[in-house]
């Protein structure tokens, strides 16, 4: 692939069973490509998608996410610029469709952003923002049919904050970190989020694991600590620290 791909987290995603791969590109254009990967065809634009049925009725101002479904549906996701629309599309039926999930009238008057979309082992999951600003809060979304039904969580209020880092786990868990070292997880099945202790200096991201745990990875120089935070816990327990060599002023 010979093109940059955009500088969003979920510009690359492989399809299960087929191994098809589609790449989100920093042109706004989406390639899809079969194995062995000699030839890479042009799946949709920003601009073509937002001309569709579908792409006119969110407004579509810029694709922010590529993702399969479990089933191999190509999917791609942006921001909208009309109210309360949230911009995901599955390639059905040789054309784009609305794929998103059916927001609250809560949430009518205020543009969003689809953050994140990812494949699971047996879902897709979706982290919208909504709102811009101070104001902007965030949601988890899922769902574990091909997108035809969501699944989606209370918003979580920003307040101002930036986030920093974001990552998805096992039993539906999405997980984000905010600057000033405030982080937050939630289930699919929780009806709340969950407010982290302070992460420890230096956490770059949160990896959550099974049974409700979370590690957070923390690097200072050439050490990486990471730091477990077991179910009920109130604090951060150093699990394992590695050193890794690398010889500083070598790459140049």
């Amino acid at each position: 692939l010979d093109a940059a791909l955009a500088g969003v987290p979920d510009a690359l995603a492989a399809a299960p069973g087929s191994g098809h791969l589609l790449a989100l590109l920093a042109s706004g254009t989406a390639k899809l490509a079969a194995p062995p990967y000699t030839r890479w065809a042009t799946l949709a634009t920003q601009r073509s998608l937002a001309v569709t049925p579908a792409g006119r009725h969110c407004g579509l101002q810029g694709l922010t996410a590529a993702a399969f479904t479990p089933s191999g549906l190509p999917l791609l996701a942006g921001g909208c610029s009309h109210p309360g629309t949230a911009g995901v599309f599955a390639a059905k039926g040789g054309t784009w469709q609305a794929a998103g999930p059916q927001l609250p009238a809560t949430l009518a008057r205020q543009p969003i952003t689809v953050l994140r979309l990812t494949r699971t082992a047996d879902s897709i999951e979706a982290l919208l923002a909504a709102g811009t600003g101070p104001a902007t809060s965030l949601l988890a979304a899922w769902s574990a049919d091909n997108t035809s039904h969501w699944t989606l969580s209370p918003a979580f209020r920003l307040n101002g904050r930036a986030v920093t880092a974001t990552s998805f786990g096992p039993a539906g868990t999405a997980a984000i970190m905010l600057n000033g070292n405030h982080a937050a997880t939630i289930t699919s099945t929780a009806t709340s989020w969950r407010t982290l202790p302070a992460l420890p200096a230096g956490t770059a991201t949160l990896a959550p694991g099974p049974a409700g745990g979370i590690d957070a990875l923390a690097v200072h120089r050439t050490k990486l600590t990471i730091w477990q935070l077991a179910p009920g816990s109130p604090a951060w327990n150093a699990a394992q620290a590695i050193t890794v060599p690398i010889q500083f002023g070598s790459s140049g």
